[in-house]
């Protein structure tokens, strides 16, 4: 399993890119027509073999409407995961008591799962049929577009993980670990899930919603200049990590 893809959900969608390719210098890939059927536009940017998204709700009755003033404000919203065969997932899945609330049975398939049975994240196990190997960083992703490879980043090298509050770090992490049928590490004092490529890390709350995704560590080549800019734009900087659309973004050493 991999996490190939992470969701931040804005008020506002071009300011926050406009950051993210300051700040990382990634570059936006793909906009997608498809997620207008959710209520949405978007901008996906890869890193890596990994991406970003950012999404905007655009119509009223959105659930990502309803998830920003959940959260009040902007935030990381969903955790897209890369799998040989999502069918068999979505079927163990559903098995475990979770809740599809889309999906789609194409070349690209995937599941949506009810944020509610993944402790307040909106979940997605998805597959693309056709490839060879899935696991290379390079293989085709539907969601990023044909020319995605063509806007890679030269600093952002890929995304390492997430981090999820939960005011039951240790029960939620097994939870998880149940339905994504992963390991549960223990580190640092905070359990996770490391998988096949990426990790998922469940922390205690660190504001009054106490859900959702509130971290991503990303892997640079250069962080300190990509701190350098973020400041120059005047995000919020602290030790290697800035601040964009709620979350914090931990940078590494590539």
């Amino acid at each position: 399993m991999w996490l190939r893809q992470i969701a931040l959900v804005a008020h506002d969608l071009e300011p926050v890119v406009s950051e993210l390719e300051t700040a990382l210098g990634v570059k936006v890939a793909f906009r997608d027509p498809g997620v207008a059927v959710f209520g949405l536009v978007n901008a996906v940017m890869p890193v890596g073999g990994e991406f970003l998204e950012v999404v905007q709700p655009v119509k009223d009755d959105a659930s990502a409407l309803r998830y920003l003033h959940r959260r009040d404000g902007d935030a990381g919203y969903m955790l897209i995961f890369e799998v040989a065969d999502a069918l068999a997932h979505r079927e163990r899945v559903l098995g475990l008591g979770a809740r599809q609330i889309a999906a789609m049975d194409k070349r690209y398939v995937f599941t949506h799962f009810h944020p509610a049975d993944f402790g307040g994240v909106l979940t997605s196990i998805d597959s693309v049929k056709g490839v060879e190997n899935w696991l290379d960083p390079g293989s085709d992703w539907p969601p990023a577009g044909d020319d995605w490879r063509q806007a890679k980043a030269s600093n952002a090298t890929a995304i390492l993980g997430a981090t999820v509050q939960t005011k039951a770090p240790a029960a939620l992490a097994a939870r998880w670990g149940e339905l994504l049928a992963m390991p549960v590490e223990e580190g640092d004092g905070a359990p996770s899930l490391r998988l096949t490529r990426g990790h998922v890390r469940f922390v205690e709350p660190v504001d009054a919603d106490g859900t959702g995704v509130i971290g991503i560590d990303i892997a640079m080549s250069n962080p300190a200049a990509a701190l350098a800019r973020a400041k120059e734009r005047g995000l919020p900087v602290e030790g290697n990590s800035v601040t964009i659309c709620g979350t914090r973004f931990a940078l590494h050493q590539a």
